[in-house]
């Protein structure tokens, strides 16, 4: 009898330290390992039983107070993940060592200890240091580690959670390498990594040094990456009034890689292009991108690992806050890149599946490590976040920070729950937080506010937000305390006002001088919900645009599409609105969110005939932006002024298709691959590199081929890999999808290169078919959990209602375990977008045609 999928380790016999002894085969892709495990028996036992997943346990017996116990019985449990050892007599109650010996071989995705090009490295989390050693694989069991690598050949990187303690060459010229003791750790946070890795030069801050790590080619691209661990580690230190509790920081650029990145106890695993680049060429989003993830891993040290969430329900304690901090940090390290505005781009992919019938709670129910896996998405990381900024915008800084420090000193090295957190706060603030914050993380989706003038009084109603307007809410309505801050002019100025919304509706009086000339209901765009307001509230509005913050402005047109989305606008207004944003916006993060949504449009939302009409459109509306910046920049030019030119010509280049954009677009790409000394923006590399895809013959894909397979800077080799995807030449197309099963595109890579070619017109039926027809080889090229949700969500790109029907049938067909939630909600998102495809065509006609 099975113990079950569901099964759960019982919390009587516990482990207190793993002494681990692991000898890996690095060419024979096999692995021997010894442990003695001390463990803490609340009560006598005969049988007990550990996680462990295609490992073939050889010896097992109990030591204690001198006595050695023999293991009659080792029972492997598939399905459970366990293994069961039952002993020949009883193990009294109190300390007993386990002594286990056992052999395993490396995985063939990308988690356990798998091989990623020169290097072998784990990845643990959720639940997979199981497939290594046998442990107590949940994370309410922490304990010590000790570590010892065995038979490893000389010349080679060993990095793990602990400082090396040893590194000795033992007879016939292996070596042993021995590793501090941690402090406690659950065992999905524990690492090792082997291989030909270099590293950087140390900076030692604070006493703690720390080394960024990469294959020995891509050494000079670790600068970035230790300056920004170096400035944002005691900025880190600071704000949770804690030291950093894991003596040395590894920073090690892998490869081969599933997520972004892994925030192991001091030793952070990272995929290269979340690490690795040079500075003076990275394009700004680049730079961005890999300064969040390296503080969102450091925000981990803390908040996951020196507190850890009890089971895997309460994952969003560790994912949503790292997100948060990691953007409060940066934008503490680096006030000028306005990072607070990226954030909402994040949030803005939440609330869209936030949106869905389909969508889940922040804090689910998870009954077993394959359903946690599924939680990794935009509910957990960024609606989390966005539900802390909330709360900490309503509190003030100062009371939110000092509620984090005193649940950091309250559960330090234990486990803690999000009721913890919310009591912390509470007791720091004496607001009713855990009411507050209960609605939000434990109810699905979000309100949409309704705002209507009444005199003096502004009349808000609130209700379950939908994007599919035929979705109606199931039971009784869902309503949130909703903390809500109203910007708004009267006679005197601009002022803010504060109100807790309890009910389906309230009357709202703020302190005005006067007459109110304009409101927002969403002060900073720090609410996660959607604003309606009535037309003459709403016209006012567009009227201030330019009295309103960046973001207010960027989650307008967020609002107002999503509510042509659901039905309850027309899309002629939201064309109108983006025409007056466009044409005088001067902020690039706004403006990248009008290029967004006329990117859809423009590829979903119009009919063929109609498409050249909308893009001509869209080309007059950025013409005299485009005019203005010109395609090259000045010496001196600051920032802001670079990425607004780089969405123009985003939305010149690849929206509107405009001729004389593209051309520009050729004529530097020529200037990138021929080494021209006329420099290039790096910022507008995506768009010079995509254009010269879009238009490539034979020799410019092979072209393209060859600096996919031979750069080394990780975007750049991204940027071209990618583009390989774009090319629209009939006689590329069946080269470009067959290309995407080949050696060119890494595991890694395989799911973003396949939702490229979905989404691109000329290439998606070809590829398409061929996930159809070749599931099997498809599947092996996606063999990790996430990898196989990315690639469901992919297929959302297809447009029409016959992609429909048979993306369902095949869905179907070929289930895929560990991507339920990932496979509704994808199907939700394709019937909807189909839907609002059939709607907006003639509507968007029209407006061209106007």
């Amino acid at each position: 009898m099975t113990l079950g999928k569901d099964f759960r380790l019982p919390g009587d016999v516990r482990p207190v330290r793993y002494s681990a002894h692991l000898a890996p085969d690095l060419g024979a892709g096999t692995f021997e390992g010894r442990l003695e495990l001390e463990v803490k028996l609340a009560e006598p036992r005969r049988e007990v039983t550990l996680h462990a997943v295609e490992l073939s346990v050889e010896r097992a017996r109990a030591g204690t107070a001198g006595n050695a116990i023999r293991a009659i019985r080792i029972e492997s449990d598939a399905e459970s993940e366990t293994v069961t050892l039952s002993f020949e007599q009883e193990i009294p109650a109190g300390t007993a060592v386990l002594d286990l010996a056992w052999r395993g071989r490396f995985s063939p995705g990308l988690r356990g200890l798998y091989r990623a090009g020169p290097v072998a490295v784990t990845q643990f989390e959720a639940a997979d240091a199981r497939r290594v050693f046998p442990c107590f694989d949940e994370p309410a069991f922490k304990a010590r580690w000790n570590i010892q690598l065995l038979q490893l050949p000389q010349g080679i990187a060993a990095i793990s959670n602990g400082r090396i303690a040893e590194d000795r060459v033992e007879e016939g010229g292996k070596r042993t390498v021995a590793f501090t003791e941690t402090p406690p750790l659950s065992s999905y946070l524990i690492a090792l990594c082997v291989g030909d890795l270099a590293a950087s030069e140390p900076a030692v801050i604070r006493g703690v040094p720390i080394r960024t790590w990469a294959v020995p080619a891509k050494k000079h691209l670790t600068r970035f990456a230790q300056d920004c661990a170096a400035a944002v580690l005691p900025l880190l230190e600071d704000y949770f009034g804690q030291p950093y509790a894991y003596g040395k920081l590894d920073q090690i650029g892998v490869p081969d890689f599933e997520a972004g990145a892994m925030e192991n106890a001091g030793a952070i695993t990272f995929r290269e292009v979340a690490l690795l680049l040079d500075a003076r060429t990275a394009p700004l989003n680049v730079q961005k991108r890999v300064a969040e993830v390296i503080t969102h891993e450091l925000a981990h040290q803390w908040f996951g690992n020196l507190v850890t969430m009890l089971w895997w329900d309460d994952l969003w304690l560790n994912e949503a806050f790292a997100t948060w901090m990691a953007y409060k940090i940066v934008d503490v390290w680096k006030p000028a890149w306005r990072v607070w505005m990226d954030f909402e781009v994040g949030k803005g992919a939440a609330l869209h599946l936030d949106s869905l019938k389909s969508s889940h709670a922040i804090r689910a129910e998870v009954k077993n490590a394959q359903e946690a896996g599924e939680s990794f998405d935009a509910i957990t990381y960024e609606k989390g976040g966005a539900i802390l900024r909330m709360i900490e915008g309503y509190l003030g800084e100062e009371r939110f920070r000092d509620g984090i420090r005193l649940y950091m000193r309250k559960h330090r090295e234990a486990n803690a729950t999000a009721d913890d957190l919310w009591g912390a706060l509470a007791e720091s603030s004496g607001q009713p937080i855990l009411e507050l914050a209960n609605g939000w993380i434990r109810q699905v989706g979000y309100p949409l506010l309704s705002v209507a003038q009444r005199g003096g009084e502004l009349v808000v109603r609130q209700r379950r937000f939908f994007s599919d307007p035929e979705t109606k809410e199931e039971g009784a309505a869902t309503r949130w305390l909703v903390p809500l801050v109203l910007r708004y002019r009267d006679e005197g100025g601009v002022r803010e006002h504060r109100e807790l919304l309890r009910t389906d509706e309230a009357a709202v009086v703020p302190p005005a001088r006067g007459a109110i000339g304009w409101v927002l209901a969403n002060a900073g765009a720090r609410g996660f919900y959607r604003v309606a307001y009535d037309a003459p509230l709403l016209r006012r509005l567009i009227e201030a645009l330019p009295e309103l913050q960046s973001e207010e402005r960027m989650n307008l047109v967020s609002d107002q599409w999503a509510l042509v989305r659901a039905g309850a606008a027309k899309v002629d207004g939201f064309l109108r609105l983006l025409d007056g944003v466009a044409r005088h916006e001067s902020d690039h993060s706004v403006l990248d969110e009008v290029v967004s949504r006329l990117s859809w449009i423009e590829h979903r939302g119009v009919s063929d005939a109609d498409r050249p009409a909308l893009q001509a459109w869209i080309a007059r509306l950025f013409s005299a932006a485009a005019s203005e910046l010109s395609w090259d920049s000045a010496a001196g030019e600051d920032d802001e002024r670079r990425l607004r030119r780089a969405a123009v010509t985003r939305g010149l280049t690849l929206v509107a298709r405009d001729r004389a954009a593209v051309e520009q677009a050729q004529e530097r790409y020529r200037r990138l691959v021929t080494h021209d000394s006329r420099p290039i923006d790096p910022n507008l590399l995506d768009v010079v590199v995509a254009a010269a895809a879009r238009a490539a013959d034979r020799a410019r894909f092979e072209e393209l081929r060859k600096l996919a397979e031979e750069e080394i800077d990780p975007a750049a080799k991204r940027r071209y890999l990618h583009a390989l995807a774009m090319v629209e030449d009939p006689g590329l197309i069946a080269e470009s999808v067959e290309l995407s099963l080949s050696d060119t595109v890494r595991m890694q890579d395989f799911a973003t290169f396949m939702g490229t070619l979905l989404a691109n017109r000329a290439t998606r039926e070809l590829a398409w078919r061929l996930v159809q027809e070749r599931w099997t080889e498809v599947r092996k090229k996606a063999d990790s959990p996430m990898l196989l949700r990315r690639l469901v969500e992919a297929l959302g790109a297809l447009p029409d209602r016959t992609h429909l029907g048979a993306v369902e049938a095949f869905l179907a067909a070929h289930p895929v375990e560990g991507a339920k939630q990932a496979i509704a909600q994808t199907l939700e998102r394709l019937r909807m977008d189909v839907t609002l495809r059939e709607r907006l065509m003639p509507e968007v006609g029209a407006f061209v045609r106007h």
